[in-house]
C-alpha cells in the first residue's frame, strides 16, 4: 500500500496564480505545476505550493516549518536568474530536505553549455566544437573551428536566445550574435559547430540503475532550404511557426544497433553530468551515424504531454506512474 506523503511543490513565484495558488483547477492547464500537482493529490499524497521567493532565508524557514517528507522541485531558476537554479538544490541539502531531480552539483555540470561539453569531452562523449565568447571581451574564434556555427546563450534553456539568426556562416556574423547574446541576456555566450543529421531528445529515469526511454525527434521540413535547422525558441512554442514549415516531433525510427547505441551514449552522459531521478539528453545523429551530444538538460519539462511523459507513455508508463516513480527514486536516495 502507498504511504501518503506530505509533499511540498517548489515552484517558481511568478507561476503561482493569484487566483488558484495551490494549483487545484487543473482543466485544460497546459501548464507543469498543475499537471504535477494533480497527479500527486491523485496519488493520495497532502500537497503544499510554495514559492521560492526573493528572501530565500523566508524560503528556508517556511520549508522547515512545513517539514514536508520531500520537495517536488520545479524551480528553474532564482531571482529572474537560470544561473541561481542550482543554488535552490544547494539550499534544500544544507536543509537535509528530500527533494526531486537533479542536486546542486548536477545543476552546476549540466546548465552551463560550455562546462557540460567540456566534461562530456573528458569523458570521450562526442560533442561539437565549441568555444566560450566572455562578455565585455572581444570575440575570438580560433581559425580551426569550422562555419556554420551555432551562437546561443551559455545558460539559458527550453531553446531561449535560439533563433534562425543563431546559424551563422561567417566571423562578422558570429561577432553580430555574440553582441546581441551579450547586451539581450548579459552572459557568456557559446559558439558551436552546427552538427547537420536527426534531432533526437532521450529521457532518462534513475539513479544507480538507468531506464532510457523511446526517443523522440524533431523532424524538420528536408523541402528546400528555406526552413529552420534546429529547434529555435519558436519552433519549441511557436504551434503555427511549426504547422508553417511543416515541423513535427514524434517518435524515431531508429534501427536496433543505433538504439542501443543512443541508450549508451545516454547513460554515460546522465551519469556523468551527476544527473539524479530524471533528465533528458538531445543528440544529433549525423548522416553517417555518429551520435553529437548537443546538450544535457536536468529536470526536463514534466508537463503532460510533454517530451519525458510522451516518452515515459510510450514505455508503458502512464503519467501518474512517472510522477510516482521520480518521488520513489529521490526518495531511495535519502535511505
Amino acid at each position: 500500500m502507498r504511504r501518503r506523503l506530505h509533499i511540498t511543490v517548489l515552484v517558481d513565484p511568478a507561476t503561482i496564480p493569484l487566483d488558484d495558488p495551490e494549483f487545484r483547477d487543473v482543466s485544460d492547464k497546459p501548464i507543469t505545476e498543475y499537471h504535477v500537482c494533480d497527479a500527486l493529490r491523485n496519488l493520495g499524497h497532502r500537497v503544499t505550493v510554495t514559492g521560492a521567493e526573493y528572501d530565500i532565508a523566508s524560503v528556508a524557514h517556511t520549508l522547515t516549518e512545513q517539514e514536508p517528507d520531500l520537495v517536488f522541485n520545479l524551480t528553474e531558476q532564482f531571482c529572474g536568474d537560470r544561473r541561481m537554479d542550482k543554488n535552490i538544490a544547494a539550499l534544500l541539502e544544507l536543509l537535509d530536505i528530500p527533494f526531486t531531480g537533479a542536486g546542486a552539483m548536477g545543476l552546476l555540470l549540466a546548465r552551463d553549455k560550455t562546462l557540460c561539453k567540456q566534461i562530456l569531452r573528458l569523458h570521450k562523449i562526442r560533442v561539437p566544437n565549441f568555444v566560450s565568447l566572455p562578455h565585455h571581451r572581444q570575440v575570438r574564434v580560433p581559425k580551426n573551428l569550422p562555419y556554420p556555427m551555432v551562437v546561443k546563450p551559455t545558460f539559458e534553456d527550453s531553446s531561449e536566445g535560439i533563433s534562425n539568426a543563431s546559424l551563422v556562416y561567417g566571423a562578422e556574423a558570429l561577432a553580430e550574435r555574440a553582441a546581441f547574446i551579450h547586451e539581450r541576456w548579459k552572459q557568456p555566450v557559446i559558439a558551436e559547430q552546427y552538427i547537420a543529421g536527426r534531432e533526437l531528445y532521450v529521457s532518462v529515469i534513475g539513479n544507480q540503475r538507468l531506464t532510457v526511454l523511446p526517443p523522440r525527434e524533431c523532424f524538420f521540413n528536408d523541402e528546400g532550404d528555406q526552413g529552420p535547422v534546429m529547434l529555435t525558441y519558436r519552433c519549441k512554442w511557436d504551434r503555427q511557426y511549426r504547422e508553417k514549415w511543416k515541423i513535427e516531433f514524434g517518435f524515431a525510427d531508429l534501427s536496433p544497433s543505433l538504439s542501443q547505441a543512443v541508450e549508451r551514449v545516454s547513460k554515460r552522459a546522465y551519469r556523468a553530468l551527476h544527473l539524479q531521478d530524471y533528465g533528458r539528453i538531445d543528440l544529433r545523429l549525423t548522416p553517417d551515424e555518429k551520435l553529437i551530444v548537443l546538450e544535457a538538460n536536468p529536470n526536463p519539462d514534466i508537463a503532460y504531454g510533454e517530451e519525458v511523459a510522451e516518452a515515459a507513455d510510450k514505455a508503458g508508463i502512464d503519467y501518474e506512474s512517472l510522477i510516482d516513480r521520480i518521488i520513489r527514486l529521490a526518495l531511495r536516495r535519502y535511505t
